[in-house]
């Protein structure tokens, strides 16, 4: 038996705010996330796991400390584990995460920021 089949455009119609990430799925102990993001995020890191980004649509910025990385719809960025980073959408842009089952969005800097895990209605 198959799991259910999702849909991207359904999936992110249910996100109403940004940096709010919802479960789509999960694979193994990986979470797919899907995320509005707008503005500025804070600076942080995952000590212990990468973190891929997905844009499907809009632009985004992954600050690092040596220097940007600028990513349009269908660009793919792994932040590896443990470099500090801060995601910036200057307009909004819808992206798919893959991360550990139980990552934090805010990572080793938890605060006003921290977003518990949200389920998708329906799921």
């Amino acid at each position: 038996m198959s799991g259910p089949v999702h849909n991207l455009d359904e999936a992110f119609a249910l996100v109403p705010e940004p940096w709010q990430p919802h479960r789509l799925t999960s694979a193994n102990d990986y979470d797919v996330k899907v995320a509005r993001l707008h503005g500025e995020f804070i600076w942080h890191t995952h000590p212990d796991t990468d973190e891929l980004f997905l844009v499907l649509s809009g632009r985004l910025t992954i600050g690092l400390r040596d220097g940007d990385v600028d990513l349009g719809p269908h660009d793919v960025f792994v932040v590896p584990k443990g470099v500090e980073h801060r995601p910036r959408a200057d307009e909004e842009a819808l992206v798919v995460l893959f991360e550990p089952k139980g990552t934090v969005n805010t990572g080793d800097r938890p605060g006003e920021r921290t977003s518990e895990l949200r389920e998708l209605p329906g799921d």
